[in-house]
Parts: structure tokens; C-alpha cells; sequence
């Protein structure tokens, strides 16, 4: 992997470390992150497979959603590894959310779940070792069984 990639990661890390660290402030970092990541290389982007694409798509369908709903990817404390993935449709954008489209599919993440999900595939499943969606996460440095969860 090149310095790019060891750079992002402990630039990553440092943030982490700053936003738990100085929450108010933190805003301030987050700006500055959001100016660096927006000219990082798409690998620092969140993407969607084809499976994925016509899965949600298929979902937003079904549920009746207009144009105007994202999927949201986040990552929240817990499960049998420490971090767990949560996935959700909103039409809300929030102050910090980075937002990408992949296969005109538009995923938001917030801020300090980027800072986990970045440069994640999210791809879906129906074989028969397990049916739904799965994160192809190049963070983690150890996940479940189940893939619902993960640490870094």
C-alpha cells in the first residue's frame, strides 16, 4: 500500500482522537476534514456493488420512497466486535454528512462514520451462506461471523 494510504489512516486515527477529545472544537476539525477528503481519490469514497444497487433500488420501490431519500450508512457502538454497521433510507441531510452517488445510487454518511466507512464497498447477498447486505471493509481489521459487526 503507498504512503497515501498509511497517511489517510493515521490522519483518520488523529481525528478520532481530537473529536472525543475536544467535542465543541471538534466542528472546526470536521471542516477541515471535509475540505481533505473531498480531494481524496474515489477509493476514499463509499461505493455500491451492482447486487447492492438493485437491491435498494428494489427497496425504495417497495417502500414507496420519492427521489428525494438517501440511504444512510452509519456506524454505531455494539455487537460481538465493538462497532456495528446500521443502514436506513432519510431524506435529511445533516450539517457534517459527506453524501456520494455510485451507480446513481446517493449513500450519506456522517462525519465520524466516515471516519470508519472510508473507501467501504457495500454489496448484498442471497446465496445460501446468508442473505442481505455486507460491508467490504478495508478499516477493519477484524469482523463477526455474521459481518454485522466489526472493530479497528
Amino acid at each position: 500500500m503507498g504512503n497515501g494510504f498509511y497517511f489517510f489512516t493515521l490522519f483518520r486515527i488523529l481525528l478520532s482522537v481530537i473529536f472525543v477529545i475536544l467535542a465543541p472544537p471538534a466542528l472546526l476539525i470536521n471542516s477541515a476534514a471535509t475540505l481533505f477528503y473531498q480531494h481524496q481519490p474515489t477509493s476514499y469514497m463509499i461505493t455500491v456493488s451492482d447486487k447492492a444497487k438493485d437491491k435498494i433500488e428494489h427497496l425504495i420501490h417497495d417502500s414507496q420512497l420519492d427521489a428525494s431519500y438517501r440511504l444512510r450508512a452509519s456506524v454505531a457502538g455494539g455487537g460481538c466486535s465493538g462497532l456495528s454497521y446500521k443502514l436506513d433510507f432519510d431524506n435529511e441531510m445533516r450539517p457534517m454528512d459527506q453524501e456520494f452517488e455510485d451507480k446513481g445510487v446517493r449513500v450519506v454518511v456522517d462525519m465520524k462514520s466516515f471516519l470508519y466507512l472510508a473507501g467501504t464497498e457495500l454489496d448484498f447477498s442471497d446465496g445460501l451462506n446468508g442473505k442481505g447486505f455486507q460491508f467490504h471493509n478495508p478499516n477493519a481489521s477484524r469482523s463477526c461471523g455474521c459481518g454485522e459487526s466489526f472493530s479497528v
